[in-house]
Order: C-alpha cells, then structure tokens, then sequence
C-alpha cells in the first residue's frame, strides 16, 4: 500500500517538476523572436484492476505542446510578407516622386524656358543673341533629360544590387531551414516527441525569409518541412535546399533576374513569379514603374525632337538655305542615337540582326480625299500620300489615326467616286507621333513573326517581318527590319522604342555652333502686286509637311484673278489644288483654275495661304523664293506653338501634358503604395495582437503557474512523506 502512494507521489511530483520548468522556460524566452509558448499535457496513468475496481496510478506527461496556430501564423507572415514588399516599393518609388517634384531636377522649367527662347527668335529672327539664347535654353533641356535619366539609371542600379542582396539571403534562409529540417527529423524520430524550440527556430527563419520573398510551406510525415515561392516551384525539399540565383537577364542583360538553380542549370523565373517581401517589391517596382519613368521620359524626348525636327526642316535658315541647300539643317536635334534599342536574346540561335528605326512624326493636313473603288474605301492625306483602307467606312475611322481629327462614318461616296474630307485638326497641329510607353518583343516560331507589346500583350503577326513592320509603323510609331542574317525558331528580341531617348538626345552640334543654322524664316514668301487695283489680299503662308525643295519653283507661282477665279501658273508638276473654305468644305482641284472663296485655305505642295477681300480683274498674287527672309520669323512661330500643340500619344497631349501625366501618374501611385501600405500595417496588428494572445508568453500567468505547480510539488512531496513514514511504522511494527 504504502509502495502505491510513494509511486504516485512520485509521479506527481514528477509532472510538478515538468510544469516548473515549461513555465520557467517560457518566462526566460519571453523575449526570445519566433518564441512560441510552451505547456505540458498531462494525463492520467492506467489504473490498476482490484476487486473494489479501478485503483489510480497517478499521472504522467504526455508532451510538452506549443500554444500554435498554423492559420495564425500564416496570418502574420502574409502581412509580413504584404508589409515588406509595400516597403521597399514605396522606398523606391518615392525617390521618382522626390526627383520629378523637385523645381531643380524637374523637366518643367526646362522646357518653359527652351520655348521662351524659341519665342524671343520669332519675335526678333534676325537677333544672334536671341539665337544663342535659344541655343543655350535648348542645351539645357538636353541637360535635363539627361539628367533625370541618370537619376533613374542609378535608381536601376541600385534596384539590381538589392536584389543580388536579397538572394544571397533567401539563399541563407534556405540553407538554415534545411539544416534545421534535418535536426528535427533526428530529435523527434530519437524520441517520438516534437523539438519545440527547434520547430520555433524554423518557423523563425520562416518568417524571416517572408519579408524577402513569399513563401508557402508543407509539412512531412517526418517533420521536416517544404518550401515553395512563386506557383509551387520548390525552394527548401527536406534537407536540400535549392540556390536561387541573380544573374543578368538573358532578354536584357542591364537587369538583375532571379533564378534557381535546378539540375546544374540556371533557370530564369518570370518576374510574375516572384511575389512578396523585398524582392516582390522591388521587381514590382522596376516592371510597373521604373520601367515606365524609362519610358515616359523617353517618348517626351523623342516626340519632341522628331516633332520639332519636322517643323524645323520646313524652315529657312539665316543664311538663305532650306531644303534641298548643301548647307541646310534640317534637324534641329541630333537623333542618331536615339533610336530603338534592340536587344538579342542571348539564348537565340540564329545569326539576325535586328533593327527598329523611329517613324518621322506624320503630318495633320486640312485635306483628305475619300475614295469608293468597288467597295473598297481609301483615305489619303493630300500632304504626303498616307493613306488606309479598308472594307467599311467604321472599319476605315477605326483604321485611321484619332488625331488626324477625321469622321468618315457618315460620309456617302459612291462606287468609282472620291470626295474630299476636311480634317478637325489640321487648325491645331501640324505632326505628331504614335509612340507608346511599353517595350516590345518580336518573336519567331518557324512560320511566323509576332510581335507583342508588353504593357498589354498585345499581338500583331505575320509571315515576314517586313510585312509585320508595315502593319506596326503607322499605330506604334517604329519601324522594324533584319539588316542581315536570319531568326533561328524560337529566337526572340526585345525592343525598347522610347527607353534611350531621354538619355541621348543631343543638339544638333552644327546649330549649337553657329546659331544662324536655326531655321526661323519661311523658304517662300507671298506678294500682291503693286499694280492690283482691287482690295484682295493674300497672306503671309505657311510650309506645311509635305513642302520640299520643290514646292515653289526659283520662277515662283503666279495667281490671277479673273471672273469670280484664280488661275495658277508656275506650279510644281502633279501638285493639285486643296481649297478649304471658312466653313470647312473641302475640294480638290486638279486643273489650274479654281473658285475664288475670300478667305479660303488654298494649298499645294507643302505651301498654304489664303487671298481674301475684293481683287479685281487682272489683280495678280505670288508665291516666291524667300530671298530675303532674315527678318522671318513664321517658322520659328510655328516651332513655338509646338509647345501647346497635341503632338504626343497620338496627338492626344502636348509635351507639358505628357510630362505632367506622368509625374501625376507617379505621385498618385506613390500615396496609393503609402496608403496601402498603413492599411497593411494595420492588418500586421492584429495579426501580431492575435499570434501574441496565443502564442506570446504572459508573465503574469507564468507567475500563477509557478504557484500551482510550487502547490502541486509540495503536495506531491507531502505524498511521498506520508507514504514513508506510513511504509516505517509497518517496519516498526514487524520489528
């Protein structure tokens, strides 16, 4: 009897001890990162069988559990994860904001005071000091472009070295949870039981590995856990952990990707894959809005120097040369290279060299003919020929550029028949360009060649590449050739059409030397005769696009009025006459003679102008060679309106406009991460209020632990005791 109580006495005593010492444990980890709080599970001992039934045989414990919650804990890694990744992408994104609001570094004033200097030459073209100041204004808008670009290249930079830093410790992690994987296999198969404070040490690393990268875990029969990043690829398998990798992309070796490698063999992962934490964000933040700062800088640059470079060619300059003349400098920026950047897969297996050349900048003309050709309907532009087709006149507006201003959806042309169409925005704008902010890809499968634009996917293809750049040129602004060699199946590029722009556009070197090259007059110029005795008057005229050095012949174009018509002599050959009236009917004439409408815009070859008032039978007007233009400043007007003119994005925005969308563009996505981000931080709360109310230690309950288990020890002890002593008399009692 006495053996019974001392055992179960001891048993007590035993399970006390355990409970002291789990609590004391929780009580000195209290502080201890990824500490879960421990209790012990006691139950009882199987009883003994007698003829006054079940005897008790104290009690045991059965394990020592963690007070854990799968559901909790993943909880608090995903806010973790959410938390890091809004982190590093609002770090970043903020030094875009900081850079764009900054007067100093902006683009703004450049570009105010480069077309203030463009105006101060039109109001005074003969001025050199007022052509140097434009020369120097436009040096440094130069200066500026470059400049922001070189911010963000080295915001680039930077971005690529966080992320060969970030791998390394994902890589860490990785080794560690492995290591751990394989010693907690070893501790809880020695004695069936779960090494806690090896599985909090793992769930630790676990934690930690989530704010660099999202991770999911699964867990083995043996203990050890798995695990995966992206859709399922796997990280951490056991006791092997995978490398993962930052290398140089193979598409484009100025990026930094992440990889694994698997079988001896690297393999790049889709930047989709890599989600969460310090890597999510900062590959989030170069594909949505580093990439794009690239690009938006860039098509600003290149439409401005390809819109202004069109205009200025138009000119003449102080010197009396305009096209066609030796000396003459059409393009007022140097874009040599400012090209497309295209760059080889380095995985490509063909020999092809692949060129993208930016399309000039199309011209707005007043006059357009629609043509009915068997159910076929065309639209040309008078000024340069550019026309579209196709099967319906909604399939035609659809073809057809929005910022040609045209609406042929209600027009009636019948079959073998043309009309003229009048453009809405020919009184606004002279050129614009259609290039985009996204890159490109140009893909070969064998048969076909695609091209897909990356902001969207969307796909053009065909058979040739030829072909495909002929479909491409007119929406996306760029042209696409294979200069020699040929694509190998599967063989991809990547094509950049705006990224390099910002960063090398240049003056044109021979303007910045001699500012009297600024092309600031118009190369023809209008006159009434002296002898006219009627009140007509013609204007002052404009180059469009289209003129070239032989829209006004050296002879110059002779207009008489007679009858209630003006009759042409000396015109260019094939030129045809495109007369617009004050209120916007348009009509082409072939012939020489054509209605007199005071006021009307009358154009052929590049040259507008128009004769209004009363002339009188024989009166006579000329359109001549701008002989003395050095007091002509009409081009260089015609250059400062680009300033408010819609010449980028389809004709949709100016260069301020564009500009201004973007740095709108990036404040609002900097407060949307901000914003986000105190959301999310407010979720890691309670994540981590929840996650603590079970699993954090509570010294105030430890301490009451502490005095049950004190109790349950004494008791235990005074068990024992009796038991002894009890065990003693029956010994006194036989002796």
């Amino acid at each position: 009897m006495s053996t019974g109580i001392i055992g179960i006495g001891v048993t007590g005593l035993q399970a006390a001890q355990l409970g002291l010492l789990t609590s004391e444990h929780n009580i000195t980890n209290a502080n201890t990162p990824g500490y879960t709080r421990q209790r012990t599970i006691q139950a009882a001992n199987l009883p003994i069988m007698s003829g006054a039934g079940a005897i008790g045989q104290g009690t045991h414990v059965a394990t020592v559990e963690r007070m854990y919650s799968d559901f909790l804990a993943g909880q608090l890694n995903t806010s973790q994860t959410n938390i890091s990744e809004l982190d590093n992408y609002y770090a970043e994104i903020t030094q875009i904001d900081n850079m764009l609001a900054d007067t100093s570094s902006g683009l703004s004033p450049a570009l105010q005071d480069f077309f203030r200097g463009v105006q101060q030459v039109a109001a005074d073209p003969s001025s050199l000091s007022t052509r140097q100041s434009m020369v120097s204004s436009a040096d440094s808008l130069v200066s500026r472009f470059r400049g922001i670009d070189d911010r963000l290249s080295q915001i680039a930079e930077g971005v690529n070295s966080q992320i060969t830093s970030a791998v390394a410790s994902v890589n860490a992690y990785a080794r560690q949870i492995a290591d751990l994987n394989e010693r907690i296999v070893v501790a809880q198969s020695a004695v069936n039981q779960p090494p806690n404070d090896l599985i909090d040490q793992r769930d630790q690393l676990v934690a930690e590995l989530n704010k660099v990268i999202k991770v999911t875990t699964s867990t083995n029969s043996d203990g050890s856990y798995n695990v995966f990043i992206g859709t399922g690829q796997q990280l951490v398998v056991g006791v092997n952990a995978t490398t993962m990798t930052a290398n140089a992309s193979v598409s484009d070796p100025s990026r930094i990707v992440v990889g694994l490698q698997t079988s001896g063999r690297n393999q790049e992962l889709p930047e989709y894959l890599v989600t969460g934490g310090q890597l999510g964000g900062l590959v989030r933040f170069r594909t949505e809005s580093l990439d794009r700062a690239f690009n938006e800088m860039g098509r600003v640059a290149a439409s401005m120097a390809l819109t202004f470079n069109a205009q200025h060619s138009l000119g003449q300059d102080l010197l009396g040369q305009s096209s066609g003349s030796a000396g003459f400098m059409p393009d007022f920026f140097n874009m040599q290279n400012m090209q497309p950047g295209v760059i080889q897969n380095a995985n490509n297996q063909g020999n092809a060299v692949v060129m993208a050349t930016l399309v000039s900048p199309p011209p707005i003309s007043g006059v357009y003919t629609l043509a009915n050709n068997a159910g076929t309907y065309t639209l040309t532009r008078q000024s340069d020929g550019q026309s579209w087709s196709a099967a319906s006149l909604l399939a035609l507006q659809a073809a057809v550029p929005a910022a040609e201003g045209i609406d042929v959806t209600g027009a009636t042309v019948a079959a073998g028949a043309s009309s003229s169409v009048y453009s809405a925005s020919a009184a606004t704008s002279n050129f614009y360009t259609n290039l985009t902010t996204s890159d490109y890809r140009l893909a070969y499968d064998g048969t076909n060649y695609t091209l897909t634009r990356l902001s969207d996917k969307k796909q053009w293809t065909n058979a040739s590449v030829a072909a495909l750049s002929t479909t491409v040129s007119a929406s996306e602004g760029f042209t696409l050739n294979v200069a020699s060699g040929a694509m190998g199946i599967n063989d991809n590029f990547l094509i950049e059409p705006t990224r390099g722009a910002a960063r090398n556009i240049a003056l044109n070197v021979n303007i910045a030397a001699d500012p009297r090259l600024i092309a600031a007059a118009f190369p023809f110029q209008t006159r009434a005769a002296i002898s006219n005795t009627g009140s007509g008057s013609i204007s002052n005229g404009q180059a469009l696009p289209g003129y070239g050095s032989g829209s006004v012949p050296a002879t110059g174009v002779t207009v008489t009025y007679s009858g209630g018509n003006l009759t042409f002599a000396g015109l260019p050959a094939n030129a045809n006459l495109s007369v617009t009236t004050p209120g916007g009917t348009a009509t082409v004439y072939t012939g020489p003679t054509i209605p007199y409408v005071s006021g009307a815009k009358i154009e052929f070859a590049g040259v507008a102008f128009d004769i209004s008032g009363t002339p009188a039978n024989g009166d006579i007007f000329s359109v001549a060679p701008n002989a003395a233009g050095v007091s002509d400043g009409r081009n260089a007007l015609a250059l400062g309106k680009l300033q408010v003119q819609s010449t980028v994005a389809g004709g949709t925005a100016n260069y301020q406009r564009a500009y201004a969308q973007f740095v709108n563009n990036t404040g609002n996505k900097t407060r949307e991460t901000q914003i986000a981000n105190q959301a999310q931080q407010a979720l890691l709360t309670q994540a981590q209020s929840a996650r603590e109310a079970l699993s954090g230690v509570n010294l105030d309950e430890e301490a009451a632990n502490l005095l049950r288990y004190q109790q349950v020890y004494q008791a235990a002890a005074k068990m024992i005791d009796i038991g002894t002593k009890l065990f003693d008399s029956v010994l006194a009692i036989r002796s």
